[in-house]
């Protein structure tokens, strides 16, 4: 039994737990099993199970490895038929669609008999589940479109799930005897928001055809198009899909610039090679007289093309072949340029963690500074605080930046941008005792494009607020943007000179990346924010990172490359131009 199929059945076990309602204890421990046998190196679990190894790996417990045994010893899990056996297989799919909880699956199943994707979307469109009590049009509107989203994404996934099965992959693919040298490619390498495929290139020292027979003929394979060349697309039982192309060492620049992508940015690339006298055949550079062209790297072949350097993140067809033809791509944005942060929520409102436990991880990670961003009064649903709870957190902050030196608590607040346009405590002079204020829309998305426009460009016409915090609001994979004139607001932001929020939850990573061209040529600056609900959460920067890198961003473009007195300073002289 290979660890892919088990953990695909641990997956499935998870998934029926959830739907019955069982404990999210018990639901996340199978979760939890299921990577980590991801994670062990074996295409066999039977031996490392005998011997007592198994039981040592963290994230498998007795129930688990017992569904592991019963795999090894019969190909089949018991556990995992008796919950089939109870659950129609339908209603497992249901699981996926945006806004629909295991309850209310329960009731539509119960009262109108839906038990797969395609019967609740029937009982959507005919009218049924708008009658339903505490339903309606609207709730039955959103779940029809949850349904759109889901079919429309496909394959699709988050950028960092994508990013961790690209990383498990690549391990394997690098782990095998004849694998000289191998690297991701496609979105995964181009750090899109989201990705579909794991493309991986693979430099061989034997038959690349053979290297890539022993992964489509390996347990765990599903099915495996083009089996018997260098080139396989290979799904697995659980559903990942991965495109490994294999190569001779030689040939391996050129294939994983192909590999990479994207279409637009070779097509663009391709005219300039043959301008120069340069054939591509495959994933071989020929020159005139049909003599292979040896190519050390991709940088040698962007040189054979007359170009500097393009990194991979801005390979898109958007004006970076331009760029390069100029004399080179500016220095991107690099981790150790961020100073700190300033989106990070606490116990006092949503958080998980405490202040002092948010600015340690701060410290851990190299910051410098903090910003704590609780939610303000009218964000009910997020534990919102009154004036009186902020001015109570401001004390606590004042006395964590007494007693320590090495991380700086700033004083911030994500305020809610009102319905009319205003800013939560606009009427109260709380608003002008933040260090800084980010301001966000979480209420009315449904509002049309005029109207959220107008109430978007009055939050800005506030001095007092610094950073337009995720401004369309959108949800990858779950939620359209709400309608809104970006480049209207951008240009009110320049005006003002408030600075707009590149927010990198994996789930937002808004403002979309195609906006920070413009941004940046319009001088507005961009806050990276982690939007961190927790310790863990701050490690969003990094998704982060790569988006600015994506949208061309360097350090002069972004807010918190700046030190903490610079970030103080820039919301101060906001508040001087009084909104001009």
């Amino acid at each position: 039994m290979d660890p892919r199929t088990a953990a695909h059945v641990l997956g499935q076990i998870a998934a029926h737990l959830e739907l019955r309602g069982e404990s999210t204890f018990k639901t996340r421990a199978y979760e939890q099993a299921a990577t980590a046998l991801l994670g062990v190196d074996t295409d066999d679990l039977g031996p490392l199970y005998r011997s007592g190894e198994l039981a040592k790996v963290r994230g498998l417990g007795p129930a688990t490895l017992s569904v592991v045994r019963d795999l090894i010893e019969s190909g089949e899990s018991s556990y995992l038929e008796q919950l089939r056996a109870a659950t129609p297989p339908g209603l497992l799919d249901l699981l996926r669609v945006p806004g629909l909880s295991t309850a209310r699956i329960h009731t539509l199943h119960e009262a109108l008999g839906v038990d797969s994707l395609e019967s609740l979307e029937q009982a959507l469109r005919d009218g049924r589940v708008a009658k339903l009590p505490r339903y309606g049009p609207k709730t039955a509107a959103k779940l029809l479109r949850g349904i759109e989203h889901l079919r429309a994404r496909g394959s699709q996934r988050l950028y960092p799930y994508g990013a961790a099965e690209g990383s498990r992959v690549l391990a394997m693919v690098r782990s095998h005897p004849d694998v000289v040298h191998a690297e991701l490619a496609g979105s995964l390498r181009r750090r899109r928001e989201t990705v579909g495929d794991v493309d991986v290139v693979a430099a061989c020292r034997t038959r690349p055809e053979s290297v890539a027979a022993s992964f489509a003929n390996a347990p765990g394979v599903q099915t495996a198009r083009g089996a018997g060349s260098a080139s396989v697309a290979i799904t697995y039982v659980d559903g990942t899909c991965i495109d490994l192309h294999c190569v001779p060492p030689e040939q391996f620049a050129v294939a994983l610039w192909r590999a990479t992508g994207s279409a637009e940015h070779l097509a663009a690339v391709t005219p300039r090679l043959v301008e120069r006298g340069f054939v591509l055949e495959g994933d071989r550079l020929l020159d005139g007289d049909g003599r292979a062209v040896p190519v050390a790297d991709e940088e040698a072949l962007y040189a054979r093309a007359g170009l500097a350097f393009v990194p991979p993140e801005l390979r898109e067809g958007l004006g970076e072949i331009d760029a390069a033809a100029a004399g080179g791509i500016p220095a991107l944005l690099e981790p150790s340029d961020i100073r700190g942060v300033l989106h990070c929520h606490s116990t006092w409102s949503d958080g998980k963690a405490t202040i002092t436990q948010m600015a340690d991880a701060a410290r851990e990670r190299g910051w410098s500074y903090i910003g704590i961003t609780d939610h303000s009064q009218s964000a009910f649903y997020a534990s919102g605080l009154s004036r009186e709870r902020m001015l109570m957190q401001h004390a606590e902050i004042d006395a964590i930046n007494a007693a320590r030196t090495d991380v700086r608590v700033l004083k911030g607040v994500e305020a809610d941008i009102l319905a009319d346009g205003t800013i939560d405590y606009a009427g109260d002079d709380l608003l002008d005792r933040f260090d800084y204020v980010i301001g966000s829309v979480h209420s009315r998305f449904s509002m049309d494009r005029a109207a959220m426009t107008a109430r978007v460009l009055r939050a800005l016409d506030d001095p007092r607020l610094t950073i337009l915090g995720h401004p369309t609001g959108r949800l990858l994979l779950s939620r359209e943007p709400y309608a809104m004139d970006v480049e209207a607001v951008l240009e009110k932001a320049a005006e003002v000179g408030a600075a707009v929020e590149l927010n990198a939850d994996p789930h937002r990573l808004d403002l979309d990346w195609r906006y920070l061209p413009r941004a940046r040529a319009l001088g507005v600056p961009i806050e990276i924010g982690p939007d961190a609900h927790s310790t863990r959460g701050l490690d969003y920067m990094q998704i982060g990172i790569g988006i600015a890198r994506k949208g061309g961003l360097g350090t002069s473009d972004v807010l918190n490359t700046r030190s903490a007195e610079d970030v103080v300073a820039f919301a101060r002289a906001r508040r001087g131009r009084g909104g001009r």
